[in-house]
């Protein structure tokens, strides 16, 4: 055969060994393809939806232990929620324990063809979703979108992308007298963990618990607010119908929704095995001492009052896109984000600059509800959730003008025209805010804008760290030396440099510290939170094992037993930790034992 035939036989088994790999990768069946299914929203997300307006809003019935469920936008009544009973709690409780037992045996390709299925059904049905966690926290289209389904996306994606490396067994090292056993951390599921989530992102804040939860191989008991009871159905079918559609049982995911006086019994239930807190801190107080009785870790996120530091040599090209982040920043769900923009700290030059900016953006600002029907009158800041907090509101931006503050912009509750039911916060604007005025030291979760001045870089920080929280932060400019700084002396959980809120786009570890909570979520850290962490050591060597030295052995024996045990142990120390004379030494003493 001459080199032609040859080179004319290899191209050819080149070829057919390309084909048989591209007939492989095209004709295969992934295992991990997502399964289409159908949850269908509730009848009020249709639009044009109109409801029965209550003459004065409130979540209690009177005379019954029903949850009245209405749009805090206009008022209309969504529906009534029956809450769980005690006895309730130990069913949902019992029922994913039992389903836990063969979740924990599936495999993360599993686990990660549920969470693509519930991707597919997201991606796919956003406005729907959307819509039905506007009409029950208030909010608008545009902050549903990048709250509650952009951000799941993204945990879910990320979980699907890293979550199994995430969660691998990882060899650590070893030292000198144990060289002959191999160590490594695993992490196993915790069996049954619970979630008690807050009401200003009823999708996102129940789905992204469940997420880390089942991936982990636990089962879960989520209970959603009072105050979003009526999507808390909805959003937990989505989870629970994706696994039934991959072949799992839905028990391993019970939402429940109760009273407070019933919520004690879940906290500090013996079959919960982890607790993650969203909500306020006098709540927190009450969940982890219930949570102390059975010796339950919790990981609590409690707000924050996030300063965002505007320094002076912020580039005049960038001014107006910073702006616009400082915009969106605070008035995103009206204000009612735990990671929202609470205080705006500015240098001297730049302080100005943005007053004269953001006065005539703030005064134009629409406060609305998603069940607008004009079209020509878009939405700019939704409803808050209650108007429990409007005195206090009211009563604090007084206080700062009574010591020096300025009020350009709003300052009281807005009644709408068109939903006089609905509860709206007029967007404000207070400038001159020091950090002596009790409205710089309280959570205002509302739609206000602070603007603090602060006279360099060192008073910046000293402001920002003046407050009892520390959750996020973030930090404009272009020195980075000035920058870096911040990052280093700003006392947070996060920090964004020239951006807002992004670490979580990212999952990185969420969460903070002082007052904001401790403990993380998201991430590689918020997977493994929800796991046993086990270590566990093995013979790297083949019959070289672990024995314990005659002059060691229980019971001593003989006259000296104690002295030569003595000499032993303190030789062993030497040669595992001493340097090279002390290694020398401690052979010699065990050699002359």
């Amino acid at each position: 055969m001459d080199r032609l035939e040859e080179y004319n036989l290899y191209v050819l088994g080149a070829i057919g060994a390309a084909t048989v790999l591209l007939l492989y990768f095209l004709l295969r069946t992934d295992a991990e393809v997502a399964v289409p299914y159908n949850v269908a929203p509730p009848d009020q997300a249709t639009p044009g939806w109109k409801g029965d307006v209550l003459e004065k809003p409130s979540l209690k019935v009177s005379g019954s232990q029903l949850i009245q469920c209405y749009a805090p936008a206009t008022g209309e009544i969504l529906g009534r929620v029956n809450p769980s009973t005690v006895d309730g709690i130990d069913r949902a409780i019992a029922k994913a324990k039992d389903a836990q037992v063969e979740w924990a045996k599936t495999s993360f390709a599993q686990r990660r063809k549920v969470l693509k299925t519930m991707l597919k059904f997201v991606l796919e049905n956003q406005e729907a979703i959307a819509r039905v966690a506007c009409l029950d926290s208030g909010k608008t289209m545009v902050d549903a979108s990048l709250g509650e389904i952009l951000v799941t996306a993204e945990k879910l994606k990320w979980t699907i992308d890293h979550g199994e490396a995430s969660l691998k067994p990882e060899s650590r090292a070893t030292n000198f007298l144990m060289m002959y056993k191999k160590n490594e951390v695993i992490w196993q599921p915790l069996g049954v963990v619970a979630a008690l989530v807050s009401w200003n992102y009823p999708f996102h804040n129940l789905v992204n618990p469940i997420i880390s939860a089942i991936f982990a191989g636990n089962a879960i008991i989520v209970k959603g607010s009072e105050a979003t009871a009526w999507s808390s159905t909805y959003f937990a079918s989505i989870v629970t119908s994706a696994l039934k559609a991959c072949g799992h049982s839905p028990d391993i995911v019970q939402s429940v929704i109760c009273w407070p006086n019933v919520a004690d019994h879940l906290t500090s239930h013996p079959d919960i095995a982890h607790i993650t807190f969203i909500g306020s801190r006098p709540v927190a107080h009450h969940v982890c001492a219930s949570a102390a009785k059975a010796l339950t870790p919790v990981c609590v996120e409690l707000g924050g009052k996030d300063p965002a530091i505007i320094l002076d040599d912020l580039p005049a090209s960038d001014f107006k896109r910073v702006a616009s982040i400082l915009m969106r920043g605070t008035f995103q769900s009206a204000g009612q984000n735990c990671i929202g923009i609470e205080r705006v700290i500015a240098l001297p030059t730049v302080y100005p600059k943005l007053i004269a900016h953001l006065t005539p953006l703030i005064r134009a600002l629409r406060p609305g509800s998603v069940l607008n029907t004009d079209p020509s009158t878009p939405i700019d800041v939704g409803a808050c959730i209650s108007p429990a907090n409007f005195t206090l509101l009211e009563e604090l931006i007084q206080d700062a003008i009574s010591h020096g503050a300025r009020l350009i912009a709003g300052g009281k509750q807005f009644i709408h025209p068109e939903y006089p039911a609905g509860h709206y916060f007029t967007p404000t604007l207070l400038v001159d805010v020091t950090p002596t005025m009790r409205i710089a030291q309280t959570e205002l979760f509302a739609p206000v804008f602070l603007l603090m001045r602060a006279t360099d870089v060192s008073d910046a920080i000293a402001i920002a760290n003046s407050t009892t929280y520390a959750l996020g932060a973030s930090v404009y400019g272009s020195h980075v030396p000035s920058l870096e700084r911040c990052v280093r002396e700003v006392h947070a959980g996060m920090v964004a440099v020239n951006d807002f809120a992004v670490t979580y786009m990212v999952q990185l570890p969420f969460g903070g510290v002082k007052g904001s909570g401790y403990g993380r979520f998201a991430g590689k850290e918020g997977l493994r939170g929800v796991c046993n962490m086990k270590a566990v050591t093995r013979d790297r060597w083949w019959g070289v094992k672990t024995s314990i030295p005659a002059p060691l052995d229980l019971p001593l024996r003989g006259a000296g037993a104690g002295e030569r045990a003595a000499a032993m142990a303190r030789g062993i120390v030497w040669v595992g930790y001493g340097d090279l004379r002390g290694k020398v030494g401690g052979i010699r003493a065990l050699v002359g034992l």
